[in-house]
Formats: C-alpha cells, sequence, structure tokens
C-alpha cells in the first residue's frame, strides 16, 4: 500500500506542474482509486478469512504512513522538481497521518464488507440436496 501512495502522490505532483489550475479531478480520482484498493483488498482479506486480518491492516496503515511520505519525497526529487530533504519533515507528519488513515478507514469497512459476503449460512448449507457428483 506505501508503494502506491508514494506513487500516486508523485504522479499528483507531477501532473500539478504541467496542470497548476486543475487539480481537482485528478486528485479525485487518486483519492477514489487509493481508497477503493485498500477496501478491495481487505474485503477480499475478510472473504478469504484470513487469520489476523485486522491485525494486519493496521499494522500496514501504521508503515504505509511515513512510508509512503518517504517514497513521495524520493519520488518527486527524482521525476518532479528535484526538491530536498526539506520536504521530509511535512511528509512525515500530515502526509503520514493522513497516508495511514486512508488506509485504516478503508481496511476497516473492506473487512467489515468482506466478512459478510459470499459466505452461506451454516443451515443452509446442510439443507441444500446433495450434488449429482456427490451422489455417485
Amino acid at each position: 500500500m506505501a508503494l502506491v501512495h508514494g506513487a500516486a502522490v508523485t504522479v499528483l505532483a507531477k501532473y500539478s506542474v504541467y496542470h497548476p489550475t486543475d487539480q481537482a479531478f485528478p486528485i479525485s480520482v487518486a483519492l477514489a482509486l487509493l481508497v477503493g484498493a485498500a477496501a478491495l483488498w481487505s474485503a477480499v482479506d475478510a472473504w478469504l478469512d484470513r487469520p489476523d486480518r485486522g491485525r494486519n491492516w493496521f499494522i500496514a496503515a501504521l508503515v504505509t504512513g511515513p512510508l509512503a511520505g518517504v517514497l513521495y519525497v524520493i519520488g518527486r526529487a527524482v521525476f518532479v522538481d528535484q526538491t530536498g530533504t526539506s520536504e521530509l519533515r511535512g511528509a512525515l507528519t500530515g502526509g503520514a497521518a493522513f497516508s495511514a488513515l486512508l488506509v485504516l478507514v478503508p481496511a476497516g469497512l473492506g473487512l467489515f464488507v468482506g466478512a459478510r459476503i459470499g459466505h452461506a449460512a451454516p443451515g443452509r448449507r446442510a439443507a441444500q440436496p446433495p450434488s449429482e457428483e456427490a451422489r455417485g
């Protein structure tokens, strides 16, 4: 998730260099993609009934925040405008907190939804007639 967040913010920074007044739509699309990725991935984890999925997503959010900030500063320095280490402080404070929440909140929603879809109720599975292959 940190790579996805760092890449998204770097691409937005590169886009803002060439289109400084037209940023509302690309920012909205990037936020929707980031939220969707976390929600979908966590929903699949819950649907597959992965062990310790809640703790794993909490740790992923904590790691994504600072790592995405560092990757953003590196990506901006390399691909956009030779940003120096002066941007690192902002990326590791406010930017890291926002990235962590941008993983944690949709992941919580995805875990909630994913655990409730695709599973048959215990009584319904036993009440279904056996398939043709099972009958022999």
